[in-house]
């Protein structure tokens, strides 16, 4: 259960694609002064080094952010994707990119001026939440955020709705175990019931599982059936077919592509995304395959 690290795949095109998400939300419902609460159900360790030894062994990083910050693209990047690099950019010198931040960090970023917003961690690793804690000590953010060592997807019930009436959910686990994709449905239609004008991002894997293809389904349907806007954004890099070596082996070819699902996104995100991941596709592309699809309804 505690095998997944998330210091493995930091920085990854899946990542590339979550945070620059991530951060379209929050810089849109952060315009308004109105208090918010955020809550990340998977918080993993909150800060990863890139030329740690944990990165180094998987190196998705190199096909993903640090792909795009050692290309120099035709075209300016996209007003979406140029944010994204810029506030990692910020928590590292200049000219170097060994620092990468997670979506707490990227959250803590967009709200650190904004005393009356709260951000509410989860995370079970029992590592991470150690390093979780560590790094989030050095914000010296007091009361701003709470780091809670429970399951997120049942922590959260007791949260909402919040008393600040306005709320961002992030909920993005490694999907290691299968029954993750329908935990993920259940939160959010529980969710939706407790509170049914809060803002839910779900990052998935797209994968060769019947349930990994089942739950944006499920997703649109919920917030259908609860006549809520809806936003599914996906990042396809490579094929997803299994290989073989030269002596039959099969090579597994890492992760494909992924999606993000938003219910109750801001009216501008789908504009922007619309300019953005072209490029994903064009900078981060390893294959033929690489491509990309962006739908919304409600």
């Amino acid at each position: 259960m505690f095998s997944y690290r998330h210091a493995f795949h930091a920085g990854n095109h899946a990542d590339v694609l979550k945070h620059t998400v991530l951060l379209a939300v929050l810089r849109h419902m952060a315009q308004k002064d109105a208090a918010l609460t955020i809550f990340d159900t998977h918080a993993g360790a909150g800060l990863y080094r890139l030329d740690g030894d944990y990165a180094q062994t998987s190196a998705e990083a190199a096909e993903g952010f640090l792909k795009l910050v050692a290309t120099k693209p035709k075209e300016p990047f996209a007003p979406l994707l140029q944010d994204y690099l810029d506030l990692v950019a910020s928590f590292n010198k200049a000219g170097s990119h060994k620092v990468y931040p997670g979506s707490p960090f990227i959250i803590h970023r967009v709200i650190q001026e904004r005393d009356r917003d709260k951000l509410k961690l989860f995370e079970l690793h029992p590592t991470d939440t150690k390093t979780l804690t560590a790094n989030i000590a050095q914000l010296e953010a007091g009361r701003q955020i709470a780091i809670l060592r429970e399951d997120g997807f049942e922590g959260i019930k007791k949260f909402l709705p919040p008393p600040s009436r306005r709320a961002l959910l992030l909920c993005d686990p490694s999907y290691e175990l299968k029954t993750d994709y329908g935990r993920v449905a259940e939160m959010v239609a529980d969710s939706l019931v407790r509170f049914a004008t809060g803002t839910y991002a779900v990052w998935y894997p797209i994968i060769p599982r019947p349930e990994a293809h089942d739950l944006p389904k499920k997703l649109k349907t919920l917030a259908n059936k609860a006549g809520k806007s809806w936003l599914g954004a996906t990042l396809t890099v490579k094929s997803s077919k299994l290989l073989q070596d030269d002596e039959g082996e099969v090579i597994r070819p890492g992760l494909p592509a992924s999606g993000m699902f938003i219910i109750n996104p801001p009216h501008t995100l789908k504009a922007g995304l619309q300019k953005a991941l072209p490029q994903m596709v064009e900078l981060l592309k390893q294959d033929a395959n690489a491509t990309f699809t962006l739908e919304s309804g409600g």
